[in-house]
């Protein structure tokens, strides 16, 4: 498949075994070193901070939080420990098992799907900071690739039989702000939402230590969120990272072909733009000129300059507050968003940007720590045939989170009478904009507000695999048999979205089915 890359590993008995290099040296209790934090918790004491593992090795904590495998819907991961350590570190526990009669291959699973580490580590743990839009992984210690349970050093089975469980963990950042409550998110299934965080000293795992983080010399590894959304006319998409949003405006509408002249229509685009800027405190504005990879560079780049200073200007005259300052630049076609290989990605291509800081967000409604389930009936169902195998599709949650992001999670049956596969939820139009397959192809429509708004993307900005991923149900490498369903099997997939403040539900179109009217929870 041209710009894209399917990655598919072999899930075999001498892979999940196999060693790397970069092992930890035991570490001391992180209860024996690190002293309490100084801040007054922010939650009661959870079930993990009062209950003990047994140090026979069976740990026989409740759990705060359960979630099960998409792609084998025998993988069962319980959280059983979620405890801040000195105000700025979280310790995770999952404690994994088997819900057949089946064997668990846990590792592949769990390892980051945006990191090409061994298998020998839960690397794939991870904290949604979504306040902060902010994806946060486990630390990485200077001699290690991830502060967390290791096969190796830990002497920890790669094979969970029926009946057994094994208990893992890793060392994160704290999510800002000091919450009492966090999401945690792995690459098994969808994300465990709200769950308490304790302040009280972590239990370790059966025969495991924990690290003490301040003791290590680590690096911080938190990658950006970004969500997109675009006005239905196709004028403008935006994109917001929590800090700062990028509208990015059509210079199709804003110019004619090869000039940087504004067209009629233009003023009608730029005075929202202006809205958005007067509503933002930021004081140094943005306009950046971009074109697609069609002509030459002393065309390109002298263009995209001049279209961008004729944007400046517009704006200068349109914006009502004082003191704001506008910077114009231009790049030609250096600075692509999308693949230049189709006319639509050339056409997103050609635009003029311009970023400020995001305006204080408006107040919504406080939701419970629980969602709701969602109403049975025709809203939230439909049934498609692929193939000639019907699937149904069920949304069971849409609902909102901190840092304006919504999470929707939703169910796939087959109810063929053999194994199918459903492919068209990989195939987004934007589906190249993306490193890897992933179910990309679900949009969510503001009908009111004649908005569209795309999956949210994790921007890995350095490392061995920089580039784009989506924050949803990954189907690609060990996940690739998400889409791969026996007869009357069921599985459930999610993605994140910026949400719009003030709707109280919206239009989600999965894939092939049909548009469905869906309740924000």
């Amino acid at each position: 498949m041209p710009g894209m890359r399917i990655r598919i590993m072999a899930l075999t008995a001498v892979a999940l075994t196999a060693a790397g290099c970069g092992q930890l040296p035991p570490a001391p209790l992180a209860s024996e070193t690190t002293a309490p934090p100084s801040a007054p918790s922010t939650s009661a004491p959870s079930p993990s901070a009062s209950a003990s593992a047994t140090s026979g090795g069976e740990d026989t904590r409740p759990a705060l939080a359960t979630v099960q495998g998409t792609v084998e819907p025998n993988y069962k991961a319980e959280l059983v420990g979620l405890n801040r350590v000195g105000g700025k570190h979280l310790i995770v526990q999952l404690r994994l098992s088997t819900s057949t009669d089946k064997p668990l291959h846990w590792q592949a699973p769990l390892a980051d799907p945006m990191r090409p580490l061994k298998w020998r580590w839960p690397s794939g743990i991870a904290v949604l900071d979504a306040p902060a839009h902010r994806w946060l992984m486990p630390y990485k210690p200077a001699d290690g690739e991830c502060l967390c349970s290791d096969t190796d050093r830990d002497d920890l089975k790669p094979i969970i039989d029926p009946g057994e469980s094994l208990t893992v963990y890793a060392v994160l950042p704290a999510p800002s702000g000091n919450p009492a409550t966090t999401t945690i998110v792995t690459p098994i299934g969808p994300p465990m939402v709200d769950v308490p965080i304790s302040d009280d000293p972590p239990v370790p795992p059966p025969g495991q230590q924990l690290p003490d983080a301040d003791a290590s010399q680590v690096e911080t590894v938190s990658h950006l969120i970004e969500t997109p959304s675009q006005s239905l006319d196709r004028t403008e998409e935006t994109t917001d990272d929590g800090a700062d949003l990028k509208v990015s405006l059509s210079s199709d509408v804003l110019f004619a072909l090869n000039k940087a002249t504004l067209t009629s229509r233009a003023r009608t685009v730029l005075a929202k733009a202006a809205k958005l800027i007067d509503t933002s405190a930021d004081t140094t504005i943005e306009v950046d000129g971009h074109a697609d990879s069609s002509g030459t560079d002393a065309i390109n780049e002298p263009l995209s300059r001049r279209r961008a200073e004729a944007v400046r200007q517009a704006l200068t005259q349109l914006i009502t507050r004082d003191q704001v300052t506008f910077k114009a630049n231009g790049y030609g076609s250096r600075r692509p968003l999308y693949s230049n290989s189709s006319d639509e990605g050339r056409r997103r291509n050609r635009r003029v940007t311009i970023t400020f800081a995001k305006p204080a967000p408006a107040e919504v409604p406080a939701t419970g720590t629980t969602a709701s389930p969602l109403p049975e009936g025709e809203g939230t169902t439909a049934t498609v045939r692929a193939k000639g195998v019907p699937f149904d599709l069920k949304v069971t949650a849409f609902r909102r989170m901190p840092g304006d992001l919504g999470l929707l999670r939703y169910t796939i049956t087959n109810r063929g009478d053999g194994k199918a596969w459903y492919h068209d939820l990989n195939w987004a139009d934007d589906w190249n904009a993306f490193k890897y397959h992933a179910a990309t192809n679900i949009q969510v429509t503001d009908p009111a507000a004649r908005r569209l708004y795309r999956p949210a993307r994790v921007i890995v900005a350095k490392g061995e695999e920089p580039g784009t991923y989506c924050a949803c149900t990954n189907t690609s490498g060990v996940a690739l048999s998400a889409m791969n369903f026996e007869p009357g099997e069921t599985k459930e997939f999610w993605s994140l979205y910026a949400l719009p403040a003030q709707a109280d539900a919206l239009t989600v179109k999965v894939a092939t089915w049909r548009a469905l009217q869906v309740p924000l929870s």
